[in-house]
């Protein structure tokens, strides 16, 4: 991975929103910054995926191995959840985004329960239902 630390540092510190970034970057030929492209390496090299949790105040991303059941998942969250799992609501972040969210994506039959037996993957934006 080629990294030039003068744009990476223009890139993080001068510009307020995405888009006048992502011109910068364009102008440069570049889809998006290196510190990205050697965060998604070094992430494919430990075999690490990431899974979110979205509510009304906070969005959080949880890293995982690849290969982590739903249950596995909860409990980097909370061993109590782990514990207690019922079931994940989850729904892909690319239906997130194109259905403008959880409710959207619920009308739209993309949102799911899925048991400790699924595999989550990468990007699922997931509702943890646990009793302890």
């Amino acid at each position: 991975v080629k990294i030039c630390s003068a744009v990476e540092e223009e890139a993080a510190t001068f510009f307020e929103t995405q888009e006048e970034r992502q011109e910068y970057l364009d102008g440069y030929g570049l889809k998006e910054t290196g510190l990205s492209k050697v965060v998604m390496e070094v992430s494919k090299l430990m075999n690490l995926d990431v899974f979110y949790t979205v509510g009304p105040q906070e969005a959080r991303s949880w890293p995982i191995i690849q290969g982590t059941f739903a249950n596995e998942a909860a409990g980097k969250i909370h061993t109590d959840m782990e514990r207690g799992f019922i079931a994940a609501e989850t729904v892909s972040y690319e239906d997130y985004v194109k259905f403008d969210g959880e409710k959207g994506a619920k009308e739209n039959g993309r949102y799911r329960v899925e048991g400790r037996d699924y595999v989550v993957q990468s990007g699922d934006i997931m509702h943890i239902k646990f009793n302890v």
